[in-house]
């Protein structure tokens, strides 16, 4: 995947400077109203591109915090659940043990007989 990436990134950084190289003509840039800034269209892109590379960035990270932050309630969820079974196992553990002590032991015989 590693390697697709690359292709990709290095496809669009070509591109990229194919373009800027065909265009360094100067543009102007309405930032707010009243507010003008002229500059090669090759430096415009730059800004913009990497602007969205940041924005990219962030929400990367933005994304990957959310995805921690699920798991980690799901491990906790989880922990939770096993205390729960474990203390019931525990319990039935001990009714078992109560039950075998009530039992008269397997090999005992000595029931009585009744001949009539």
């Amino acid at each position: 995947m590693r390697q697709v990436n690359f292709v990709i990134i290095f496809i669009f950084c070509l591109a990229f400077a194919l373009f800027t190289i065909q265009n360094t003509q100067p543009s102007t840039i309405h930032v707010i109203p009243g507010v003008q800034v002229q500059a090669p269209i090759a430096v415009e892109l730059l800004l913009a591109i990497g602007l969205g590379a940041v924005l990219a960035w962030f929400f990367s990270i933005w994304t990957h915090w959310q995805r921690l932050l699920l798991s980690n309630q799901k491990v906790r969820q989880s922990n939770v659940r096993i205390q729960e079974l474990e203390s019931k196992l525990e319990q039935y553990q001990l009714e078992i043990q109560s039950l075998k002590l009530a039992l008269p032991p397997a090999g005992d015989t000595s029931t009585e007989v009744v001949s009539g």
